[in-house]
């Protein structure tokens, strides 16, 4: 696999990044991976092949989001018509293959949130205006609605769905 180094930054030459994306040292992005405008990517996060990253979206440091995953991307919400919302990803953190993240509506404060060291799982799906916190464990195909609230520690066995709207946790 051939790779360029640039401004150690490990990107691959099959990769789209944006030169307005804010890309740290030690961070490395696979083959066929894009990344959008307004993402910023933390020290040492390390992006698989074929990963989509777009909208305002923060990355944290040292996470690693494997292939086929889709992060950042526009909140499924009928009511959603392109506004500036958010998704924060914190440090630490693993986003298995196949999973989605969404960026928040405008009906709250205009942010999704997953905080630090949590395990996302393959097809595991965080929707709009989610907050999780630090810790979480989401076995496979998990998939969270919008507008839930996870404390930390929490554990979500595999095929687990949530209703919108839920709190679980302290």
């Amino acid at each position: 696999m051939q790779k360029i180094l640039e401004n150690k930054r490990n990107i691959h030459p099959t990769a789209i990044v944006h030169p307005n994306a804010k890309i740290a040292e030690g961070v490395e992005i696979g083959p066929f991976s894009v990344i959008g405008e307004q993402v910023v990517i933390g020290r040492d996060t390390k992006i698989a092949s074929h990963v989509l990253v777009e909208g305002w979206t923060t990355i944290g440091e040292r996470n690693q989001i494997h292939s086929f995953s889709s992060i950042g991307t526009p909140p499924q919400d009928i009511g959603y018509r392109g506004d500036e919302t958010y998704l924060i990803i914190g440090n630490d953190n693993v986003i298995r293959e196949c999973a989605t993240v969404h960026r928040a509506t405008t009906k709250e404060d205009r942010k999704t949130v997953i905080g630090d060291k949590n395990f996302l799982m393959a097809y595991s799906h965080v929707a709009h205006d989610c907050k999780l916190g630090n810790n979480i464990i989401m076995a496979n195909s998990v998939a969270l609605g919008g507008h839930i609230v996870i404390g930390d520690h929490a554990i979500l066995g595999g095929i687990v769905a949530v209703h919108q709207f839920v709190k679980i946790g302290q």
